[in-house]
């Protein structure tokens, strides 16, 4: 996958609105859709899902799914 941050700003914390990472195919020709991180946790946008209805994880919800891998 071809990923890239949309918006960086100099201070490394992160805030309550988090990063936006767009996510493509690894040609660059497909958008599959956002990832935005945040203090609380994680949102997943497929497509052109809005933030407001993307699917949240909480940073536990996704420890315990990422270590049951």
């Amino acid at each position: 996958m071809k990923v890239s941050i949309k918006d960086l700003s100099v201070d490394m914390d992160i805030k309550t609105n988090g990063i936006e990472l767009d996510v493509y195919s690894p040609d660059g020709a497909t958008h599959h859709g956002d990832l935005y991180v945040t203090m609380s946790g994680l949102i997943w946008c497929k497509g052109k899902i809005t933030r407001a209805n993307g699917i949240k994880l909480s940073w536990k919800e996704f420890m315990t799914w990422a270590e049951s891998k």
